[in-house]
C-alpha cells in the first residue's frame, strides 16, 4: 500500500542536529496517522506515495520543526515556589503556583535550565526551539485507518517529544 492520507503508517527515524550529531533514535517502529497532526508536514510531503521499505531523507529548518528559539518564553521564578528538590533538567506543566510571572503561557512544559539560592530559572521552549535537523525515516509498514483513527486525527503522542538531554541510543517509548 502506498501512503496517501488518510492512513497510518509505522516509522523508524534517526533525527541529526545540523552537525550530523544523533539527537534521537526512533527503533523499533511506531505508528503515526498520516495526514493529520502527528508528523511535522515536511516529513509527510516527503513520505506521500511512498511504501513498505522506503527510505527518506528531510531538512529540517527551525521553522518547520519546533519553531524559534524566543527568549520572551524564559523566566526566573522565587526558589520557594518549587520543591526542595527542584533540580536542572526537571520539568513542569505551566507554571507552578505562586509564580511572578502569570503573564507566560500556562499550556508549555518548562525545564528547568538553572537553580540558585533566590531564584529558578525556567524556559517554555521546546529544546529543539531554534535549531535545524535532519530527519531520516524508514518506512516499515503502511495500513489503512480506522473509523476512529480518521477521525480523531491522530493516533496521540506524535513522538516528536524530546524533552531532556537524549540518549541516542534509547528508543522514544
Amino acid at each position: 500500500m502506498q501512503i496517501t492520507a488518510p492512513c497510518v503508517v509505522s516509522l523508524t527515524w534517526r533525527l541529526e542536529d545540523a552537525q550530523g550529531q544523533s539527537v534521537e533514535v526512533l527503533d523499533p517502529p511506531m505508528e503515526f496517522f498520516y495526514g493529520g497532526e502527528d508528523l511535522f508536514a515536511k516529513v509527510e510531503e516527503a513520505l506521500v506515495d511512498k511504501t513498505t521499505g522506503d527510505e527518506v531523507s528531510v531538512a529540517l529548518e527551525p521553522e518547520d520543526a519546533f519553531g524559534d528559539y524566543d527568549s520572551d518564553l524564559v523566566c526566573f521564578e522565587p526558589r520557594e515556589v518549587f520543591p526542595e528538590n527542584v533540580d536542572v533538567g526537571m520539568q513542569f506543566e505551566g507554571l507552578p503556583e505562586g509564580s511572578s510571572t502569570p503573564d507566560m503561557p500556562a499550556d508549555r512544559i518548562y525545564t528547568v535550565t538553572e537553580v540558585y539560592p533566590e531564584h529558578v530559572v525556567l524556559d517554555g521552549n521546546h529544546p529543539l526551539a531554534g535549531v535545524g535537523l535532519r530527519i531520516h525515516v524508514t518506512v516499515c509498514d503502511v495500513r489503512a485507518a480506522t473509523e476512529e483513527e480518521i477521525e480523531a486525527g491522530t493516533l496521540g503522542d506524535s513522538g516528536f517529544s524530546v524533552v531532556s538531554g537524549p540518549d541516542p541510543d534509547e528508543p522514544l517509548h
